[in-house]
């Protein structure tokens, strides 16, 4: 399949927004005048996982932040800017931190050798490696990375319910909830990992 041009691109906007105008008539005029998403969605930067895509969500319904294997850093001003201003401002009610299977990013952190400026990115999940890393080496190939994937979420779900942005949160009693999922890019299918936050002591609870 020949892969579209910029010029495409911009006949692809076109259409697109045709199309939105022709299914719902002032669609565009309601997004201008409206942006409160009740869900911010932290994943993955891989292009096969469009966040609002898989979960049937238009635009304006899902706040999102996305990087390298969906990594929630404390010294992150990026990620933690996204995360305040979804809380504080737009008062989002469900934080969703979201992997999926066979993610480059954490199979890169397991491998033994040099990627260049992101192995300071990738230190990150091999600080997950080394803290479950008899978990993880009782398995081989496929299955040590998706199961890499999911302790990376676990983590990161970890990391956003340590921020002081969700500690504030929690003392002020607003009511937000971090969850982990991951995404199987082989099925489109989602994964609840059944981790729910939704106060300070329910940190401790996770694995």
């Amino acid at each position: 399949m020949k892969k579209p041009n910029l010029k495409q691109l911009f006949s692809n906007n076109r259409l697109w927004a045709r199309e939105a105008r022709e299914n719902e008539p002032g669609f565009f005029k309601k997004l201008v005048n409206q942006h409160n998403p009740e869900y911010l969605w932290i994943g993955c930067a891989d292009s096969r996982v469009p966040a609002n895509e898989i979960v049937g969500l238009m635009p304006g319904e899902l706040f999102v932040h996305r990087n390298i294997a969906n990594v929630v850093v404390h010294t992150d001003l990026n990620c933690l800017s996204v995360l305040q201003y979804a809380v504080e401002l737009l008062k989002v009610k469900h934080i969703i931190v979201c992997g999926h299977y066979g993610c480059g990013g954490v199979t890169a952190a397991l491998q033994n050798r040099r990627h260049g400026l992101v192995d300071n990115w990738l230190c990150h999940i091999q600080d997950v490696y080394r803290k479950h890393h008899r978990m993880v080496d009782a398995l081989s190939g496929k299955a040590k990375v998706n199961k890499m994937c999911e302790l990376n979420v676990i983590e990161q779900v970890k990391n956003v319910c340590q921020t002081t942005v969700l500690q504030e949160a929690w003392t002020k009693g607003l009511g937000v909830s971090v969850h982990g999922w991951i995404y199987g890019i082989e099925n489109g299918l989602l994964k609840n990992m059944n981790i729910t936050v939704s106060r300070p002591g329910d940190v401790s609870k996770i694995l």
